[in-house]
């Protein structure tokens, strides 16, 4: 096969540019026209292309039902068409709606920038009013819920407390089930849309909250609704025996809302794309959070800024950062907080944060590990290997100091990263909703395994020899140690 742009077709011959691109079959000789719209072809074009089974061709490629495109990770391949947000990662620039990151981080909140990813436009006054009160007074979580959640083990990891409620708050709202309620709930009672996506903004600050005390081995804080949000957070996880007039420091309240802004939402990240995939059945809203959490939770993703304290910790002082990069660049040591998926410059969203840990360690004290985190950042900027590999401090580079400066446990970042990406989440479902083009996500696959075999009964089989721990074969002996133990 061949790709050939309009602009290869002699000038002579061209009326009038052809914004598509032509495709050559070399099997077949057959040529097909491909229209680019902002700039992307649709895949499904490529199912024009058919052939048949070349000699020897395995049948389970499917060659007479069209061509396949194979794009393992989705490096280049786009789910959905949105109007959220935007990165140029080779400029380092993001935008919500329009708006630069710099500028909703010094001039928004959180809940503002969480309006206007969902609703596509900065609220005025009175809609901010009635917006911020609302999700302030849906924080509340029932009674039977807060019961389940307390079973949770004091050593649970805060994440997995979290998901296991959001997955849970589905059987407490029955009528905002479709699967209860018809498939088409969402689609014709928009108004129930926003009751939910309120309710899951409020409760989101407040499990989170549970999740900590549930560490700590301590009692529930009530939330308050007279507090802006990451201050009612502040409250729920700190509150002691303090009185009730107590408030968290206004510093340190607005230090963490200028982070929930930056990390509220990052286009089709994996988490976001798991919300986008997951709502493309239409299953309710808390099944679709609870997954995007769980996809957050993996360490290649929400647990990147505990990675880099770890790191940062294991350098231990100034002096042996020449050391680590060296190791780094012997292939011996990983380096966290650098580099990208998306940005090849810099993460833009890393200028602000460096602003905001100075904001905070002016209230906690400079964290110890701050020095280590800028002769490393330092050094390796001046080095070419890293460089030339566009390995650039990210956000979660910084991130990790301050919430570790701030008194939060390791364990604990990935919730801090999952509750303003909420709002992420909710944007993206109610998009993909309201466009009335959903379908139920279901990617293709090129299979590689065995061909067409019969079953043979298993006193005919040959005996594999169990070698090692892992692996298939480990199963049978595994399954007799246990008997023989028993026994």
């Amino acid at each position: 096969m061949a790709i050939a742009s309009s602009s290869a077709v002699p000038t002579s011959a061209v009326v009038k540019p052809k914004n598509s691109v032509t495709v050559i079959d070399n099997r077949t000789g057959k040529s097909i026209e491909i229209e680019i719209k902002d700039n992307s072809i649709p895949a499904t074009a490529f199912a024009q292309l058919k052939a048949p089974y070349a000699a020897g061709e395995r049948h389970e490629n499917d060659t007479p039902y069209g061509l396949r495109v194979l794009d393992p990770s989705f490096i280049n391949t786009a789910m959905i068409q949105s109007e959220i947000t935007y990165i140029d990662g080779n400029k380092g620039f993001l935008m919500h709606r329009g708006y630069p990151i710099e500028q909703l981080a010094e001039k928004s909140s959180y809940l503002e920038t969480a309006y206007l990813l969902i609703y596509g436009e900065l609220p005025s006054k009175s809609q901010l009013d009635l917006w911020s009160w609302e999700i302030m007074h849906h924080t509340f979580v029932a009674e039977d819920l807060q019961q389940m959640i307390r079973q949770m083990r004091y050593d649970s990891h805060p994440m997995s407390v979290f998901i296991s409620a959001f997955a849970a708050m589905s059987a407490f709202a029955p009528e905002a089930n479709p699967a209860l309620q018809g498939s088409d709930l969402y689609i014709t009672n928009k108004a129930l849309m926003n009751k939910q996506i309120v309710r899951i903004l409020g409760k989101a600050a407040t499990v989170a909250a549970m999740s900590y005390r549930i560490r700590i081995n301590r009692a529930f804080t009530p939330p308050r609704s007279d507090l802006s949000y990451t201050e009612n957070l502040l409250y729920m996880m700190d509150h002691m025996a303090e009185p009730n007039s107590y408030r968290p420091d206004p510093r340190l309240a607005k230090a963490l809302d200028i982070l929930f802004i930056l990390h509220a939402d990052h286009e089709m990240n994996c988490s976001t794309s798991t919300m986008v995939h997951v709502g493309s059945s239409l299953v309710d809203p808390y099944s679709c959070i609870a997954a995007a959490s769980a996809a957050l939770y993996g360490p290649l993703h929400g647990g990147a800024n505990e990675a880099v304290i770890r790191m940062l910790t294991k350098i231990g002082s100034v002096e042996n950062v020449p050391d680590f990069l060296k190791r780094v660049k012997e292939r011996k040591e990983l380096l966290f907080g650098f580099g990208h998926r998306v940005y090849r410059e810099t993460d833009p969203r890393s200028k602000v944060i460096r602003e905001v840990a100075d904001m905070v360690f002016e209230v906690c004290g400079k964290e110890p590990l701050i020095e280590v985190a800028i002769a490393l950042k330092d050094a390796a900027l001046k080095d070419e290997y890293f460089t030339s590999r566009k390995l650039f401090p990210n956000v979660d580079y910084w991130s990790g100091l301050i919430y570790k400066a701030m008194g939060f446990p390791l364990d604990f970042f990935p919730v801090l990263f999952v509750v303003p990406r909420v709002a992420g989440y909710l944007a993206h479902w109610k998009q993909q909703l309201d466009s009335g083009k959903n379908k139920i996500s279901r990617p293709r696959q090129v299979y590689i395994g065995k061909d067409r075999r019969d079953y043979s009964p298993v006193e005919d089989r040959e005996e594999r020899v169990i070698t090692g721990k892992n692996g298939l074969n480990a199963i049978p002996h595994y399954i007799s140690k246990r008997r023989l133990t028993k026994m």
